[in-house]
């Protein structure tokens, strides 16, 4: 990576000297020398685009500008686009990302995607005909026998504006300690509905197969790893799929009853599984993990003990609940907030990396 920069065009509606301190925060915490350019046209703008160079442009709506999204060229596969209001998913030229809709702090997350992906790069797997559907690979380096598998799945509430860029530095640091990381993207409910979520992430899981014979992996010992929402996730596909060795919820989501009756999200749970329980009871019996105990699977769950209390509670009352109806869990609540379970330098990812590999045998 040569470098890295922040571009941003005409037409954004945030204030400069915000998005510069920002960007400027992030570039340093990542160790990335970079810069940070304010321009006033698509010519300047397409000047600053650069193989090599780990590049962030929020585009703002000027079209000539916008055109340069689905430009082709060397200079694509280190571009990330960021909107920084609810555009909606947007056509970029192939190799190049686009990520919408998180406000200025979502200006750290674009910038994070950029840096990683040309630092620690992956190899994108289609798992179905979608945008959505797919999975980035990042196996570990001299691997000489079969890796373990640690499938990812982002959280974000279910909703579209986040996506699997929130688990890139989870990705890296896994395959550095000799994990095959399968970083799942998958179909969200708010358009496309909650089946096509719970389908893909079986997809997703189900592909591991196929995946396995172009590389080297460990299909008996797979840890499916959820954040957030993803949290909820990963507990349903173990529950529903038994190729599952360990499922580890990070900060995850385990009561939707709860959710739904608490609101957690401005409503986002009611949003994702389509309704309120007593309209789709049916849907949460199969999907809340509250539900949906014994798992019968060995489970490592995993909560800062600095997070949203309501996800506290929640954590707390699966593991009892899990527990009591016979399942193995063992429970990790140390100081962090909601996301530190997925940042490599927090001590808590410490702790959950240490007891993974002891869970999995990795030496």
């Amino acid at each position: 990576m040569n470098g890295a920069r922040v571009v941003v065009a005409a037409g954004v509606r945030a204030d400069h000297d915000l998005l510069t301190t920002v960007a400027r925060a992030e570039l340093a915490r990542l160790g990335a020398e970079g810069e940070v350019s304010i321009v006033d046209s698509a010519a300047a703008v397409r000047e600053l685009l650069a193989p090599g160079v780990a590049t962030v442009v929020l585009p703002g709506p000027g079209a000539e500008v916008r055109a340069l999204m689905t430009l082709a060229g060397p200079h694509a596969a280190a571009t990330v686009w960021y909107d920084i209001e609810v555009t909606g998913p947007a056509a970029v030229a192939p190799g190049a990302a686009h990520l919408y809709g998180r406000g200025v702090w979502g200006l750290v997350w674009a910038i994070r995607h950029a840096v990683l992906r040309l630092r620690h790069p992956a190899t994108r797997i289609a798992y179905g005909p979608g945008p959505e559907q797919y999975g980035e690979l990042r196996l570990p380096p001299g691997a000489d026998q079969p890796a373990p598998v640690a499938v990812l799945l982002h959280g974000g509430f279910w909703r579209s504006v986040w996506a699997a860029d929130l688990m890139d530095a989870l990705a890296a640091d896994l395959a550095a300690r000799g994990f095959a990381a399968w970083n799942l993207e998958y179909r969200r409910p708010d358009r496309h509905g909650w089946t096509a979520t719970v389908s893909d992430v079986a997809a997703g899981l189900a592909a591991l197969s196929d995946v396995a014979g172009a590389s080297s992996l460990d299909l008996d010992r797979i840890a499916v790893l959820g954040h957030s929402a993803g949290g909820q996730l990963a507990l349903r596909v173990a529950a529903d799929h038994g190729r599952v060795a360990l499922a580890v919820p990070l900060a995850g989501v385990l009561d939707l009853a709860g959710g739904d009756g608490r609101g957690i999200g401005t409503g986002a749970v009611t949003a994702a599984l389509g309704g309120p329980r007593y309209e789709v009871p049916e849907v949460y019996a199969a999907s809340d993990p509250m539900a949906r105990v014994p798992v019968g699977v060995p489970q490592l769950v995993v909560t800062g003990a600095g997070d949203d209390l309501d996800l506290i509670d929640f954590n707390r009352r699966y593991v009892a609940a899990a527990r009591a109806a016979g399942d193995d869990v063992r429970y990790i609540e140390e100081p962090g907030d909601h996301f530190a379970v997925i940042d490599p330098a927090a001590p808590l990812w410490q702790t959950t990396a240490e007891a993974l590999a002891v869970a999995l045998k990795v030496t």
